[in-house]
């Protein structure tokens, strides 16, 4: 068996420029991706989490070339994608789907859902005629949708129909990895529950793998098998879910989980509140980019950047000066 990932992703930065005149000078720019890197195996679900802003959405498209890396490196089964040109990309496109936040403005209004799922497997020439009917069935019958829905306009579902069917055109030209960029941030609870369901019987099923982009802790925690914490262009913590949610170990971390709604209102709480708005990623600060918020802040953290680094625990990385970050007063 292989050990080479499904997904590899090296110091992956995007930075957007900024132009401050008429004729396009460049002021500065917008660090939204700032060395990113991490790994996804075949079958395996990574979500990414942070607050909005954090890059979280931009990394996904720039895995996806939705948008151009600004430096970096992104592998596909061992092989190099990032810089490979847009006509070339067929096999990375077919291998690589996504599925958006907004189950109403990524669907083709003017389009049946029969033509909206059917479209990818044309395009890549996978299958016509009597053939591609078939699939389309097929595919209908994966995502828990009755098959007359397919001679029916989007207009005519629910937002978590709609999101099955996006699903559907995400399967349709036999996908090994999903980017589902806050695939169910849009829905109603309960519809968000059987999206999340439907997600991981079809990992189950078809070996996929998910890099789940999210602020849905409490999803996340159903859903994922590791996670990746961001903050400002950067991951602070990355560990397997059961890890993260038991011993955080990033102080921006911990934060975040002790954020988490709590359904039974007399259950003990020990909420971190942080101080001071984010820092705008035009202007980063210097050492660690949380020390502006940290309560456990010192000087090192000013000046010197912290690298992800093991811990304690198997499997987790954090990038924090901190050894063991100190217990929450009771």
């Amino acid at each position: 068996m292989s050990n080479v990932p499904l997904l590899e992703v090296n110091a992956l930065k995007k930075h957007f420029p900024l132009k401050s005149d008429f004729f396009g000078g460049k002021k500065g720019f917008v660090y939204a991706l700032d060395g990113v890197s991490f790994t996804l195996a075949k079958g395996e679900t990574l979500s990414i989490v942070g607050e909005s802003g954090c890059g979280k959405s931009t990394l996904g498209k720039t895995i996806l070339r939705l948008i151009e890396p600004t430096d970096g490196e992104v592998y596909l089964d061992g092989e190099r994608v990032d810089n490979v040109s847009l006509n070339k990309l067929a096999n990375f496109r077919r291998r690589v789907q996504v599925v958006f936040q907004d189950p109403f403005s990524s669907l083709n209004p003017r389009q049946r859902v029969r033509d909206i799922i059917g479209e990818p497997i044309i395009n890549f020439g996978l299958a016509s005629g009597s053939e591609l009917e078939d699939r389309i069935v097929a595919l209908m019958d994966k995502v828990r949708l009755p098959r007359d829905a397919m001679h029916r306009f989007p207009h005519e579902f629910s937002g978590g129909q709609r999101q099955r069917i996006g699903i559907a055109r995400a399967l349709a030209p036999g996908s090994d990895l999903i980017i589902c960029d806050e695939a169910v941030s849009a829905l109603d609870v309960s519809v968000k529950a059987q999206i999340v369901n439907l997600l991981s019987d079809l990992q189950d099923e078809l070996g996929l793998a998910l890099l789940f982009i999210s602020h849905d802790l409490a999803i996340v925690e159903h859903l994922t098998h590791r996670v990746a914490v961001m903050y400002l262009g950067k991951i602070v913590e990355l560990a397997d879910r059961r890890t993260l949610f038991s011993t955080p170990h990033h102080p921006y971390t911990r934060a975040l989980l002790s954020a988490v709604p709590v359904p039974d209102p007399k259950a003990p709480r020990n909420r971190i509140i942080l101080k001071g708005d984010v820092p705008s990623p035009i202007n980063p600060p210097s050492g660690c980019r949380f020390h502006t918020r940290c309560p456990y802040v010192f000087d090192r953290c000013r000046v010197e950047e912290p690298l992800l680094r093991k811990t304690a625990h198997a499997g987790q990385v954090s990038a924090c000066h901190l050894d063991e970050v100190p217990p929450l007063a009771s």
